[in-house]
């Protein structure tokens, strides 16, 4: 049977590897332990999900909730993890999405400045100046295969003179625009959503990206661990609350 020692172990050997040994120590007595075993011992070193596509998850949960410091330290781990400098930013692009475009540029800002300190620089790209029509067609295109009937269900219905005030930008900047940009495959950008929900305590966008996650290469499985992913980041309450939801939806 695993012990809290065993977790302890465990989760200090894997937050060294990522944050380096000067992230085991706290002036609070004890807390670092604490957060070896729970956050490394017990949600990082789960099966199910890979190492980087944890990272996504993290930087997700961490950039819609603000928590830069923690963010900070993040994405250096994210990149010695092997995590390119453009996918990383394009996690935060997209969140901007669910949590608003401040939180994608504080984020980005963070990154910017970890990218200056490493001589990184992002390579210049031709300007996204697509039609407004042309982002429709594509974003109606990607969402009919990513939620099929559910696309248009709820508030996206058609017949909700209300949220169509809205939904149809969700449309062409959502999905028409940035999750058609470069440096995340749409799997990945499904771990994003999901999340970036998650932690938002979105439940019901949470479990509605999770059903369509499985539409796009992850499994039921991953979907979950995702989900749990988030928990040290944004708490266990609104994972719990995410994974009811999702457990619903995919009866």
């Amino acid at each position: 049977m695993t012990t809290r020692e065993d977790l302890r172990r465990d989760g200090a050997a894997l937050r060294n590897r990522l944050f380096g040994s000067e992230a085991g120590t706290h002036f609070v007595p004890n807390y670092a332990n604490l957060r070896a075993e729970l956050a490394f011992g017990v949600v990082w070193h789960r099966p199910g999900l890979a190492l980087p596509d944890r990272m996504i998850a993290a930087l997700a949960a961490l950039c819609s909730v603000q928590r830069l410091n923690h963010l900070c330290r993040h994405v250096i781990a994210a990149l010695d993890l092997g995590l390119e400098p453009r996918s990383i930013v394009e996690i935060f692009v997209q969140c901007g999405i669910y949590a608003g475009l401040p939180a994608s540029e504080d984020a980005m800002a963070v990154a910017e400045a970890v990218y200056a300190e490493r001589g990184i620089e992002l390579p210049p790209e031709p300007p996204r100046d697509d039609s407004i029509e042309m982002l429709d067609r594509r974003g109606r295109t990607l969402l009919e295969a990513l939620h099929g009937d559910r696309g248009y269900s709820g508030y996206a219905s058609p017949d909700n003179t209300v949220t169509q005030a809205l939904y149809p930008v969700a449309i062409q900047y959502g999905y028409g625009e940035i999750w058609d940009r470069p440096g995340l495959d749409r799997r990945q950008r499904a771990l994003v959503a999901v999340a970036a929900f998650t932690a938002l305590k979105l439940d019901a966008q949470a479990a509605k990206f999770g059903q369509s996650a499985l539409n796009v290469g992850l499994s039921r499985t991953e979907i979950i661990e995702t989900m749990i992913q988030t928990g040290p980041y944004s708490g266990l309450a609104p994972a719990l609350n995410a994974l009811a939801a999702l457990g619903q939806a995919l009866r």
